[in-house]
Order: structure tokens, then sequence, then C-alpha cells
């Protein structure tokens, strides 16, 4: 095992990934910016460097500092948790050459399914179905219009080396598409530095499920069972619980089959997510990305199949074998995440950072976790994602689950600065969640308009 390892990362996730070593018996070295000098994951890790200002251009994305911190302190391996340089191939690569490893997948594998046109490829390779779409990258809303109307609308347009939520936009007919285009490849050119562009048939209304898979060093894949995203804003998730009551055992079986026969068919290694769409109506199901790795919602499937994730990234990247075979998990109940956010709903989901003056999180009883990096005093500073805590619960049925998660909400208070709590307690309580009765565009058609009327 590891003697230590470097945490890329900071907030929630950079504190999960600490206790998750400190568990195995390895060491942590935290990496903070000049704003996070006093975030917890700094006073919790081993040891702590500071890799530049505030902004992530200068610290968390500065490649060069980051791998001077893991030599200057003997880290043997880095973990990059999720966003920052996560999915980043450059950086893995360069992890490889310095004899760092790397804690996810090869670069090679990274650049083949963080590019949706490889991936798409790879995937029709691998049998995994896909839906209509271009076969290569398209830069000219010409280009787009020709082939939406070859498509069929309504289509979807993704930036190529896009993620987040970022150069995606939905079309209904011709008319929106050169626009849209337009607004997408710049978004994207942006955030990524590329505006290419990817066309698919948008699958509408559709579930979001994705598989979380396993894969080590000896071939060795196994899935954790699928977790349902579908309540979603601007494409990003609010709310994901697993199993999905969308889904029978006989599709359970399809689906993550699929998934682990994808991540078989391009040799991953580490954790990873298979992210798909689903025809309620017809139960077709389509491969729609791949995420290289670990997701903000894995502790729903940690909860349902008792495997720790984070524990097993570690071991995994460590050159060990998988800990459990398919056949020893065995999922049981039922578990949700809501994610709770510094921002206002009310004004648009404005952030709204700022001084924690009181804070009490919710606690007690079997079933109930909250990962977060918060603490009385703290500030929460406004350069980075407004995540500010996870809040999941487990329960031996959905019903007991979503009881749970609104009494969990009902607990938890944060003094000095909005939240989306009341938020969520809010949609937890809805009628059609508590009934299962939604898709990817619930929330945003139907929640949020009778929301904001109140």
């Amino acid at each position: 095992m590891f003697n230590k390892i470097l945490i890329a990362n900071r907030g929630e996730i950079a504190v999960r990934i600490i206790r998750a070593a400190r568990e195995l018996g390895v060491a942590t070295v935290a990496v903070y910016s000049e704003a996070d000098r006093d975030a917890l994951h700094v006073a919790l890790a081993d040891e702590a460097i500071c890799i530049g200002p505030a902004r992530a251009t200068e610290s968390y994305l500065n490649m060069n500092n980051i791998l001077e911190a893991a030599v200057a302190t003997g880290a043997q391996a880095i973990h990059p948790g999720f966003g920052f340089l996560s999915e980043n191939s450059k950086f893995a690569r360069l992890c490889e050459e310095m004899n760092i490893k790397f804690i996810g997948p090869s670069a090679q594998v990274m650049d083949m399914m963080g590019d949706k046109i490889n991936a798409r490829a790879e995937m029709v390779k691998a049998g995994v179905p896909v839906t209509p779409g271009s076969e290569g990258e398209v830069y000219t809303s010409e280009e787009a219009l020709d082939l939406a109307n070859k498509i069929g609308y309504p289509v979807m347009l993704k930036a190529s080396a896009g993620g987040g939520g970022k150069g995606i936009r939905k079309v209904s007919n011709a008319e929106e598409l050169v626009p849209a285009f337009e607004a997408a490849t710049a978004e994207a050119k942006a955030a990524f530095g590329n505006g290419a562009m990817f066309i698919e048939r948008m699958i509408f209304p559709a579930r979001h499920i994705e598989v979380q898979i396993l894969a080590d060093q000896h071939g060795n894949v196994i899935h954790l069972g699928e977790r349902d995203c579908s309540l979603q804003r601007n494409n990003q998730k609010v709310l994901e619980e697993s199993p999905s009551v969308a889904i029978g055992h006989t599709l359970r079986e399809r689906i993550c089959q699929a998934a682990v026969k994808a991540a078989a068919h391009v040799n991953y290694e580490n954790a990873g997510t298979i992210e798909f769409l689903l025809d309620e109506a017809s139960g077709d199901f389509f491969f729609m990305e791949m995420n290289t790795r670990v997701q903000v919602e894995h502790p729903v499937t940690e909860f349902v199949s008792g495997v720790d994730i984070v524990k097993e990234q570690i071991r995994i990247a460590d050159g060990q074998e998988l800990s459990v075979k398919q056949e020893d998990i065995a999922f049981k109940g039922h578990a949700i995440e809501c994610r709770i956010n510094a921002e206002n709903p009310k004004f648009n989901f404005a952030p709204s950072p700022g001084k924690i003056t009181n804070l009490f999180l919710p606690s007690g009883g079997v079933g109930l976790r909250v990962d977060s990096a918060m603490y009385t005093g703290y500030t929460i500073p406004p350069y980075y994602d407004s995540m500010i805590a996870k809040v999941i619960v487990h329960g031996e049925n959905r019903f007991e689950a979503l009881m749970k998660m609104q009494r969990a909400l009902m607990e938890f208070d944060v003094e000095g600065l909005t939240t989306n709590i009341d938020f969520q307690l809010e949609l937890i309580s809805d009628d059609n969640v508590i009934a299962g009765d939604y898709d990817t565009s619930f929330l945003a058609n139907t929640f949020l308009p009778e929301y904001l009327e109140k």
C-alpha cells in the first residue's frame, strides 16, 4: 500500500478522500489556495502545501505546482477527486512521467472516453446502444443544420470536449439551431479551448441513469448498480437516488451489464461511471457518456452496495485486486442524496458565499451521512463551486429514505449565508418526487415554475 498520497482538490471531496486514506493507514498531503488557508481539508491532512492564489487556474488547475508539491512531500500517488484536473489526460500523463501514480484511469483511456466522438465509436464497437448522432466533430452551423435535419428533431448539441453542463443546448426545430449552435460553440471554446460540437437526437422525455463500475489492473470489472440522476437543472444534478424506481430487475441487469461491457472494452482501470438515457416508454437505453472519475453522488451507491468506492480507488491504484467480486455484491435498501449549495434559488440560484456564523448538521439514527467541509466560523470563498455539503440517507425502502431525508433537511441549519436547503426540502416533499414520477424535464418545467410562484 502507498505510504502517502496527495489530494489535488478541495472542499468536501478532499475531506472524504483524507478520511478514506487515514482508515487505510495512508498519510495524506493537502494542497490549498491562499483563499483556502483555513479550509477543513488543510487541517485534517497530515501535511499541507499552498499551491497558489485564489483563482483555480493559478492553484487547483496549476499542474506544475501540484506535481512539485507531490515531489517535495514524497507523495507516491495523487487523487484528483472530481472537477479540476480529475479528467485531464495531460495531468495524468505528467504524473506517469514523474513516476507518481494517478488514482484514476490511464491518460489514453481518458482521452478515448473523454472525447464524445471517440467514446461513441468505441461503444458501437463494444455493442453498447448509442443514440443516432454525428459520427465526427461538427464545426459550423451549416453542417449542424444539415445533420440535424437528417437525424430528426429535437436534437442535443454538446461540446465534444465538454463536461459540467457547459456547451450544451437543446434544439426543438431548424429555426432554433443556428443561434443555439453559435452560442454553444462559443461557450465551449471559452470553457475548454475547443469549440467543436457533437449532435445527437434528444431522447425526450428521458431518465438519466448512470451505472457505477470498478475495474482493477487484473482484468476484473464489476458494477455497483445504478443511480437515477434525472432531477437536474441546467444539466446539473440536484438530487440522486439508488436504485431507480423506473427500472425493474430485467432492465437493471441489461443496463448494468452494458456498463461492464463498455468498461471492459476500453480496458478501464479504477472507478468510473457509464451514463445512459432511458426511454421509459420503450425500455430502450442509450449510452450518453463516461465519467472517468469518482462522482459527486458516489455515496448513494456506497450505501446500497456496502462498498467504499474511494478506498477501492486507492487499492486499485496500488495494484491490488478488487476486494469484492460481482457475486459478493448484495444491494440493500434505498439511498438518496441532496446537494446543498450556497446559493439563492429565488434569485436564479445566484451564488451566496459568506461566513458561517452558526452550523448544525443533521445527525442521529442509522443511515444518515453528511459529507461537508463546513464548520462554524468558516468563510465560504466566492471563487469555487457553490456546493457546500451533501446529505445522504439510506432506508430499508424508498419511503423510509424519503422520510429520513425530509427529517434531515428540517434539522439542517446554516446561518450567515443563503442556501438551497428549503428548496431541497420542498423538492423531496413533492408528490411527484415521492411517487417517483419524474424525468429530466420535471425540475425545470414543472417543479421550478410552481416553486418560484410561492
